[in-house]
């Protein structure tokens, strides 16, 4: 009898000692998860200073066979920050990861952590091509984002030109399956939704830019033009402003426009006639108009484009419930 109870006794603290050590063991073997989403990581001050990292890391090979890169802008300091996806510019057909260095590191700089993608060009693919690269740059963003000490739970965009074109698509479509089109099986459940989205210079109307580059007579933007829309008809389907007017079920997120006054290339009253429509349709969006700024002029250091800086840390601020868009 002793040497049963005594065995029974061993057996019962061989398995209790097997049970307390599982979860160690699916610790170490397991994927490390992500942080989760706290009311202290929402937090953001728009006039903090920190150090930044910029390091470049493979994003996605696209149909072209080109290895697309994203350039990742990192504050030093404990986090989780929130985070950016940034769409470059370059009228679809031209530019890179690098082309809003400056506001990228204004605003990584300031404490967050800020994404800057490739996407395709419209030589190696026309439309939607370059909007399925910034919709499944949301969703593995949202997947990335903590191993880079990022908050993924209020992911916003900045997009310049025709980056701001694929913001205000990707904002207003998330769940487009056109947009949707490439799949993440690391984290197949993650949508392309966005918190908000910062515009500048973005092209809000399609078919009145493509007017006006016939009128002045601007050979060079018409071919990117009709490089991107094949067919032609696209540029109706795709254009935000026929999209309002259409008054297709859309996402409302906040918006952000600034324009330049002197803006020859997406006239400002095209973006001031976006921004009115928005707002009818019931969306939250802040129309800013530069006096004097031309089409790319964040690219020169100066007021105007410190101005923007701050602008867009401003109502990135007000998103994420730490400050008001001045």
């Amino acid at each position: 009898m002793n040497r049963l109870r005594t065995r029974r006794f061993l057996l019962l603290i061989a398995v209790m000692a097997l049970g307390a050590s599982l979860p160690l063991v699916a610790w170490a073997i397991g994927p490390r998860p992500a942080p989760a989403a706290t009311a202290e990581a929402a937090r953001y001050d728009p006039a903090a200073k920190f150090q930044i990292t910029a390091t470049d890391v493979e994003f996605r090979r696209n149909e072209a066979g080109r290895m697309l890169m994203a350039r990742v802008y990192r504050p030093v300091g404990p986090g989780p920050f929130p985070t950016v996806l940034d769409l470059h510019g370059g009228a679809w057909n031209a530019k890179d990861r690098h082309a809003e260095e400056p506001m990228d590191r204004a605003l990584a700089s300031s404490g967050l952590l800020v994404v800057a993608i490739d996407m395709t060009l419209a030589k190696e693919a026309p439309y939607p091509a370059n909007l399925q690269d910034a919709n499944y740059g949301v969703r593995w963003l949202k997947w990335k984002a903590p191993s880079w000490n990022g908050d993924p739970s209020r992911i916003g965009v900045y997009g310049s030109s025709s980056g701001g074109h694929a913001a205000e698509l990707l904002a207003m479509r998330p769940d487009d399956p056109r947009y949707n089109k490439i799949p993440l099986p690391e984290a197949p459940k993650l949508d392309a939704r966005i918190a908000y989205a910062a515009m500048r210079s973005g092209i809000s109307d399609t078919v009145g830019r493509y007017e006006n580059a016939k009128r002045r007579g601007a050979k060079g933007m018409v071919e990117n033009n009709e490089t991107y829309f094949r067919p032609m008809e696209t540029i109706h389907e795709s254009n935000p402003q026929e999209i309002l007017d259409r008054k297709e079920k859309i996402n409302l997120v906040p918006l952000l426009i600034m324009a330049g006054s002197l803006d020859d290339n997406v006239l400002p009253e095209f973006q001031k006639k976006f921004a009115a429509s928005y707002k009818a349709a019931g969306g939250d969006i802040q129309f800013e108009l530069f006096e004097g700024a031309e089409h790319n002029w964040v690219e020169k250091p100066g007021p105007l484009t410190d101005r923007a800086h701050e602008m867009v840390k401003a109502f990135i601020a007000k998103q994420l419930g730490g400050g008001t868009s001045k």
